[in-house]
């Protein structure tokens, strides 16, 4: 009992002298583009969204845990952080590392204050780091009957109140984005759980006066969030699942585009490809016999989803999402805990992803497969490329390294600046300049499988610096 006093005078102490941190805190609120197809904050910065899934963060860590783990992410450049507020894992009933439970006699109409405490303390920790909070008031076996533990104990009534006691409880922390959802749909055949959702989205609107950016994490498969609530007016970015179940090379890419190329966009991305670590086989096995996904399984999804137009992509790794160690039962097969996970060689990959497209004007970028004249291939191999908006660069990312042939007729310069980005070291291995033809054969510094590139193509006018710079 000493000890959880100590801890527990720790975390006040802590959250006393934090409170303040949201006064150092200087990107504003995120919103949606002008041109409805990106993200930006309201200081009115682009802002590429690079998360990282810690969905039982609350739930399974103590306080000198989440500073290692917010500590880790921030310097590898993760700018997002998804967290569940009610977990999916015997969330209602098993309390957190300072024996709390997040509702009184299980009631969420009687939130527990001590459990809020954390959460509290948690989104001011990460605005000190410069990094927004993704939080889901619940994850969606609270609401959707499926599967999963449970319980059920929403209904459109407590969903509000659930909803505004929140929006008004954190109303004032400006790197909140809210989502709703929790790998569960939400309509499936006769059942419709959107009023649900809808209740809850119309509380955190409400409780923070409609300065909530609200997004809905959905269900595996090709699926996406645009195929059911894509018209609702609370929902302010697409989000769909390439996940783990499908085997390899999961055509995600298809999906962001056709998400993109909808009336009245909205941003999509990637929130949940499939995880580093995690078993290679169709959901609801998860047998390991396969092997497992690697760091170049979730490069070839996340580059391939964001440079098809995707505003952004969420990582996550096996262990660290459910933060497994010797307290825990692994699930699904998970191989190592989550301490050992967190530099996994595919967290690298995609902070380098994020300095990659940020190096450039990324705000209006073109997806253009049709830059593609010879070399493109299927699953596996299939290349994606993208242009600025300008006409100024190009990106294109080949996932099997082989010789290419692309039109550069788009630039109207008579040189071209050509760059070779190795993205397993986040770096440029070559660089050169020459005369541009309309068509261009392009040969990577090394082939095969698992030579995986990405070709930056520079117009000499506008000057920019090595890609990653």
């Amino acid at each position: 009992m000493k000890l959880l006093r100590i801890i527990l005078g720790t975390l006040i102490l802590f959250f006393g002298t934090q409170a303040n941190a949201q006064s150092g805190w200087k990107n504003g609120r995120l919103r949606v583009s002008a041109d409805g197809h990106f993200l930006e904050t309201t200081n009115d910065r682009p802002f590429f969204w690079l998360g990282d899934t810690g969905w039982e963060l609350f739930h399974r860590l103590d306080f000198e845990e989440i500073t290692k783990y917010l500590d880790d992410r921030y310097a590898k450049g993760f700018n997002v952080i998804q967290a569940v507020i009610l977990p999916e894992f015997d969330g209602i009933k098993k309390p957190n590392r300072y024996g709390s439970v997040p509702l009184n006699q299980f009631n969420i109409e009687t939130p527990n204050p001590r459990y809020f405490e954390l959460v509290d303390t948690v989104i001011k920790m990460a605005a000190a780091r410069n990094m927004f909070m993704c939080l889901l008031p619940t994850w969606g076996d609270k609401v959707t009957p499926n599967w999963g533990e449970g319980p059920v104990i929403f209904n459109e009534k407590n969903a509000y109140t659930y909803g505004k006691w929140l929006g008004n409880r954190f109303k004032s922390d400006e790197n909140i984005v809210w989502m709703l959802g929790g790998d569960r749909p939400p309509q499936k055949d006769t059942s419709d759980w959107r009023p649900i959702w809808r209740a809850m989205a119309r509380g955190l609107q409400e409780g923070t006066e409609y300065k909530a950016f609200i997004t809905y994490h959905t269900w595996a498969g090709e699926k996406s969030t645009s195929q059911q609530i894509h018209k609702e007016s609370w929902l302010s970015m697409n989000t769909m699942q390439s996940g783990h179940g499908g085997g390899h090379d999961v055509p995600v890419w298809k999906w962001i585009d056709r998400d993109f190329k909808l009336p009245n966009p909205k941003p999509t991305l990637d929130a949940e490809p499939n995880y580093e670590d995690h078993p290679v086989n169709p959901w609801p096995k998860w047998d390991p016999k396969n092997g497992f996904f690697d760091d170049y399984d979730v490069r070839k999804q996340c580059y391939r989803s964001v440079f098809a137009g995707g505003c952004g992509v969420t990582y996550g790794h096996h262990g660290v999402w459910q933060f497994y160690s010797e307290r825990e039962v692994p699930i699904t097969h998970a191989d190592r805990s989550w301490t050992s996970g967190l530099d996994q060689p595919g967290a690298f990959g995609v902070s380098y992803l994020r300095k990659l497209i940020e190096c450039r004007p990324y705000i209006g970028r073109i997806y253009d497969p049709a830059m593609i004249v010879d070399g493109q291939g299927e699953k596996g191999e299939f290349i994606t490329a993208f242009r600025g908006k300008e006409n100024d660069y190009a990106m294109i990312y080949i996932p099997v390294g082989k010789t290419i042939k692309l039109n550069t007729k788009w630039m109207k310069s008579s040189d071209i600046k050509i760059w070779w980005w190795d993205p397993r070291l986040g770096m440029v291995v070559r660089g050169e300049s020459v005369y541009r033809n309309d068509i261009m054969s392009f040969t990577p510094p090394a082939k095969g499988v698992g030579q995986d590139w990405v070709l930056v193509l520079d117009s000499p006018e506008f000057q920019y610096r090595p890609p990653g710079k």
